[in-house]
């Protein structure tokens, strides 16, 4: 399935999409060269569930970090694997810990760079490939593994069904 966006206005309206149908706990990874917009894509999730875009820089450094909704009730969590060499690596990084929640919150981790840890990930997951198609356009490539994430492919079948305007 793919889907063509041509601006951040775009961006933002399947950022707000996404969020509405993905499961408690989800995995997305976020493939593609850099300057994608893997990073861009995350602020954009983040502007859609109340966290302050402006608090969601790229992990590079620090490989995790973790932003809590308004309410607390969702933690996103936000990785960079670029720097690991080995999945082995994830235990000295927090992984297990930022990912687990209490009871009745959700967790939404979003893997810049899986394949340093395509090990590690689970079978059931949203694998997303950001294309560049242009100065501000890009084309998203998603691949959904598992039932949980039924929801977001069924959606995003409907909504390209649906005549733009």
């Amino acid at each position: 399935m793919t889907l063509d966006i041509n601006c951040l206005n775009d961006l933002d309206c399947f950022a707000t999409q996404l969020a509405e149908h993905l499961p408690p706990s989800a995995l997305v990874t976020l493939e593609g060269e850099l300057g994608a917009g893997k990073t861009t894509f995350v602020k954009s999730v983040a502007k859609a569930v109340g966290i302050d875009p402006s608090t969601v820089t790229s992990p590079t450094f620090n490989l995790i970090t973790i932003h809590e909704s308004p309410n607390t009730r969702l933690r996103l969590v936000h990785a960079d694997m670029y720097r690991i060499t080995d999945p082995s690596e994830l235990i000295e990084t927090g992984w297990d810990s930022a990912l687990a929640t209490t009871r009745g919150h959700r967790c939404w981790a979003f893997v810049e760079w899986p394949q340093r840890i395509a090990p590690a990930l689970p079978t059931e997951r949203l694998r997303i490939t950001l294309e560049i198609t242009g100065e501000s356009s890009r084309r998203f490539h998603l691949e959904v593994s598992g039932s949980e994430y039924k929801s977001v492919e069924m959606h995003m079948i409907h909504a390209e069904k649906q005549p733009r305007l």
